[in-house]
């Protein structure tokens, strides 16, 4: 669970009561977040990964004046006279090849007094903590903060050659060459090939041409240190996926927010796109509750009022309308996104205390469910047979299902990696890989895995749908169908299911030497020696088979025996 170290007593100056030790135990206990130490005012803080803003002083403050109710609904974000011009960024499609994404936002102080020290020191501590984990170490997305009122907007971000970069770095003193900062400074040895390719590199510039930073690395010290007494920042967030780039940057809007800043969007303008006003970012957005939702999935039957006074304790802003509610949802909880996720605000803003002694009904009370015990059970019978039992993931490489000619895994839309490109539909697709990666491991070997898998259905919502399968891998000099078909049959009478097997022309199997099961018509397994074209490729120099068999199609054929 991520977890941050944050200062108790800065948490409850901004809440309106005192809170004792016991007293934020519970309430934190009830929520997504919990105290791993506490010493002084250093407070350890876990929390789920989809509550990241609890993880600021300001952020956890807002949850807990909610749930104290002594605040309601969304705090005022809105500036009373947003900037005029609307402040933007010109962003050149040179920085395609890199970073192609950029957001931003004008955050303005409350009072004349500017960013306090805690406040500030506060933004940066959360900044490196969106950068650790949604931003992959700066990978996929970086922040940088900026003093408003000493840049010249609007601001430029391009890609420039090295030759052309000169400027102070944040933690320096002299003014350096971009080949010289790229050659000796220590955090562009670390981030540095995020933002630079060959002689080029990201840079922002003002429009005195002024750099505020090079993205992702380090922050200049002319117009890029944001000091206490600042009164307005910019805030921007530069990365290679636009969705991380919106999430980072509105889950640091959290920290402003709760101290009583204001906050408007900034402009990108691309000369190959439209104009992007920033609003989404920077603005709730909405999501319709249906009423018939909170009922069906909390099971509990609560009136209009209530239902909207647990959504103000989640600091959610609720409007009644035909059917529901319009739920006005803050940028710093990206977490919210169907109806679904705000039902589950609504159940936790209530809690079930301990002494309510209310038993949820679930039909895995006392016992596990049947489909469980079943794929138990087939573990339990192939561990016994002497299969090593391996641990695979779901999604496989593009050269995994290559070299599989006929199989048709669901390809995932933007995967992080080749290597992690498709979702299974057999667990041979992994089976294989495993086999090439103990190349150097003596033969004869055995392994067996019960695991998912997703199998193309066009009639679900996201094409797919899950399929448990038992899936096993005999390779040694005289393996051979008949071991295969002996053990699939073997796993079939243990369950006390007649299965019928019969020829059939399967992916990756030699023909002729394969065959496919059925009980009542329906097929339940496979079963074949691999191609030796496959074996050869992965490097695997004696006779291979597999058998596998879909233990969620044959589940009904054995649930009404109660398997053990």
């Amino acid at each position: 669970m991520p977890q941050s170290v944050l200062s108790l007593e800065r948490v409850l100056s901004l809440l309106p009561v005192r809170v004792t030790d016991s007293a934020l135990d519970d309430l934190l206990f009830a929520s997504k977040a919990e105290i791993d130490a506490r010493e002084g005012d250093a407070l350890t803080l876990s929390v789920t990964p989809d509550r990241l803003d609890l993880l600021s002083e300001g952020g956890l403050a807002l949850y807990l004046a909610g749930v104290l109710e002594v605040a309601h609904g969304l705090p005022a974000t809105a500036p009373k006279s947003p900037t005029s011009p609307p402040p933007r960024i010109d962003c050149d499609p040179s920085v395609d090849r890199l970073r192609p994404w950029i957001a931003a936002a004008l955050v303005r102080s409350p009072t004349d007094a500017g960013i306090d020290v805690g406040t500030l020191a506060e933004a940066i501590r959360f900044q490196e903590l969106l950068h650790a984990s949604i931003g992959r170490d700066r990978r996929a997305a970086s922040l940088g903060i900026y003093p408003w009122e000493r840049v010249n907007p609007p601001i430029r971000y391009s890609e420039e050659p090295l030759s052309e970069v000169r400027f102070v770095p944040l933690d320096a003193e002299e003014e350096m060459t971009g080949e010289r900062f790229f050659a000796g400074h220590p955090l562009a040895a670390r981030y540095g090939a995020y933002g630079r390719l060959g002689d080029r590199c990201l840079v922002l510039r003002d429009r005195d041409g002024v750099i505020l930073s090079l993205p992702p690395v380090l922050n200049s010290r002319a117009a890029g240190e944001a000091r206490v007494g600042d009164r307005i920042l910019l805030l921007e967030s530069t990365g290679t996926l636009e969705r991380t780039v919106r999430e980072t940057l509105s889950l640091l809007l959290v920290v402003f927010a709760s101290h009583g800043w204001t906050i408007e969007p900034v402009e990108v303008h691309r000369p190959d796109r439209p104009v992007d006003p920033g609003r989404s970012i920077v603005e709730p957005r909405t999501i319709d509750l249906p009423s018939t939702l909170v009922r069906e999935v909390s099971g509990e039957t609560l009136s209009a009022a209530e239902i909207e006074r647990r959504l103000s304790r989640t600091r959610l802003n609720a409007r009644p309308h035909e059917g529901g509610w319009k739920v006005a949802v803050p940028p710093w909880r990206p977490d919210l996104q169907t109806p679904i996720d705000v039902v589950e605000d609504v159940v936790i803003a209530a809690a079930i205390p301990a002494e309510r002694g209310i038993v949820p009904p679930s039909r895995t009370l006392g016992r596990r469910l049947p489909e469980v015990r079943l794929r138990r059970t087939v573990a339990g019978y192939l561990l016994g047979l002497g299969f090593a039992a391996p641990h695979t993931p779901l999604l496989v490489s593009e050269a995994s299902v290559a070299r599989v000619t006929g199989a048709d895994p669901i390809r995932l839309r933007n995967p992080v990696s080749s290597e992690f490109a498709y979702v299974r539909d057999r667990l041979l697709l992994s089976h294989l890989d495993l086999l090439a990666r103990n190349t150097r491991r003596s033969y004869p070997q055995r392994f067996a895995e019960v695991a998912p898998v997703v199998i193309r259905d066009p009639a679900e919502e996201t094409g797919g749908r899950t399929s448990y399968h038992a899936s096993l891998v005999l390779a040694s000099e005289s393996a051979g169908f008949a071991d295969g078909a002996a053990i699939a049959d073997y796993l079939l009478r243990r369950l006390d299911v007649g299965g019928v097997r019969e020829p059939a022309e399967i992916p990756a199997t030699i023909p002729g030497r394969a065959a496919r099961y059925r009980v009542a018509g329906e097929a339940v397994g496979e079963v074949g020696e691999i191609q030796p074209r496959i074996l050869f490729e992965i490097g695997v120099p004696v006779p291979t088979v597999w058998a596998e068999i879909d233990l969620t199609a044959l589940g009904p054929f054995l649930l009404r025996h109660d398997t053990p």
